[in-house]
């Protein structure tokens, strides 16, 4: 067992507050040290005029993650409040379609959530018989995957380059007819390979386009991450995603936790081998027997990609039948999706005649290997091109914008820290270990990491996932394989 003394955490994204909430249920002192002046990292809120928007991810996926949280850290014995998750956020499944593709064609295929039946009929019924059952077999094979790396990628802390190594091979046995042999296919080369028609295979692409990646350079396991989408589902939490971070600060407080807002954390102090601490900018120290670090490592940038968001407040109501999430696809090859997002959510709109919508698209990172978004002419373009989108899959919101708002990858930078804006993916095995993320164990006896950067990576579930990695390694000790 680990020394019982106060902890320190760094950040108060989503995985920072699940190791804090876990700690503190466990009985350590626990202060979270925040440089900006509130809580949830990635998922901030933009309200204006009655009207409020999700600027960061607007679904989630296995909830079980967050589930599994609230139930561990409920308050006990008689006479306390309800302590799980769905006492404090009303998830629902999104569904009827789970997801709707948009083609330039006119094609819609709108897929049901948490039928794999219903998918296959549904793309039978776009692409002609067949396309189901490629469809269903390449999601087989990413099952397979899935189950081989879920532990060791997923519910597993990641502490030494052994465990590292381990984790470079590739899970998902691609097929490689017209993919070099020479090597692993990438996930593009992989979908055009087994799915045969573009389109088809840009339904694959563009789910591993929401979550950060580049096709043309992920694995072929990205494909586990539209098995995960189709087996156990997407949701939604009423009043947004921040109503999420909203609950798990409140369970925090509710255990015990400390919040320090306004206090950028400078470096990490030591003790000869062991984390003694932290220094905050302005030179005060706080002392820690372990250090929880959950904030964005200055120059270090993800494998990802970044967004560039247009949020829309709609005059006119949500029309019926309106898909939650729909991607776009454009009619060349190799450009990405571009996203809508469009909950039915009274919380959002101050009234029954006007809608939100979020149109979103991956973005190049802010910065000397990306671009200037610091450019006003360069983000009237890219407000434009996602408009035009829109337009061209006949969704009929330009001639409804009230007023919009637009988030650059430097809005990114600058409101979670993280360099160039990008967005971090989920971890990923295969790509000799490109795709892998941070241990969770640093440098220093005592140093933890969590967050997007940290083991298993950014998502929500992943964020969420490195919470209980960190904290079981602080309560358990270092030999500590369990889900926490």
């Amino acid at each position: 067992m680990t020394a019982d003394g106060p902890v320190v955490v760094v950040g108060a994204g989503m995985g920072a507050m699940a190791a804090a909430a876990r700690l503190a249920t466990a009985g350590r002192a626990v202060v979270v040290l925040e440089r900006a002046e509130t809580h949830g990292g990635a998922l901030g809120r933009l309200t204006r005029d009655g009207f409020a928007f999700d600027t960061g991810p607007g679904l989630l996926q296995l909830p079980a993650v967050w589930r599994d949280l609230f139930l561990k850290t409920a308050p006990r014995g008689r006479g306390r409040p309800p302590g799980e998750l769905a006492d404090r956020v009303d998830l629902r499944e999104v569904t009827d379609p789970a997801v709707e593709h948009r083609f330039d064609d006119g094609r819609v295929a709108r897929l049901p959530g948490l039928s794999p039946g219903g998918v296959r009929r549904a793309l039978d019924g776009v692409w002609g018989a067949g396309a189901g059952e490629r469809w269903g077999a390449l999601l087989g094979r990413a099952r397979g995957a899935w189950e081989e790396s879920r532990r060791p990628l997923f519910e597993e802390p990641l502490t030494s380059t052994a465990r590292r190594d381990a984790l470079h091979a590739e899970r998902y046995p691609a097929r490689r007819r017209g993919v070099v042999r020479r090597r692993a296919p990438s996930l593009a080369e992989m979908a055009r390979a087994e799915l045969g028609d573009p389109a088809l295979a840009s339904l694959l692409t563009a789910t591993a386009e929401e979550y950060g990646l580049d096709p043309a350079r992920a694995p072929a396991d990205a494909a586990v991450l539209a098995y995960v989408e189709q087996t156990f589902g997407t949701w939604y939490p009423v009043g947004g995603m921040r109503a999420l971070a909203d609950a798990l600060r409140e369970r925090c407080e509710a255990r015990g936790v400390a919040f320090r807002f306004g206090a950028e954390v400078a470096g990490v102090l030591a003790a000869g081998e062991r984390v003694a601490g932290v220094r905050l900018a302005g030179g005060e120290t706080v002392a820690a027997d372990a250090v929880v670090w959950g904030a964005p490592r200055a120059g270090v940038r993800a494998v990802g990609q970044s967004r560039f968001t247009l949020f829309l407040a709609l005059d006119g109501a949500r029309p019926p039948g309106t898909a939650h999430r729909t991607l776009l696809h454009a009619p060349r090859r190799g450009t990405p999706a571009v996203r809508v997002l469009r909950p039915d959510d009274a919380t959002l709109r101050p009234g029954p005649d006007v809608e939100t919508a979020v149109v979103s698209a991956p973005a190049p990172a802010h910065g000397a290997d990306g671009l200037d978004w610091s450019d006003a002419a360069l983000v009237a373009r890219w407000r434009e091109r996602l408009l035009t989108a829109t337009e061209r899959a006949g969704l009929g919101l330009r001639e409804r914008v009230r007023w919009s708002e637009c988030r650059t990858p430097l809005d990114v930078q600058r409101e979670t820290g993280a360099p160039g804006g990008i967005i971090a993916p989920p971890a990923l095995a295969g790509a000799d270990g490109a795709f892998l993320a941070a241990p969770n164990s640093g440098r220093l006896a005592g140093l933890y990491r969590v967050g997007a950067a940290a083991h298993p990576g950014g998502g929500l579930p992943h964020v969420g996932m490195s919470g209980a990695l960190a904290a079981g390694l602080i309560v358990e000790g270092p030999d500590w394989r369990g889900s926490y």
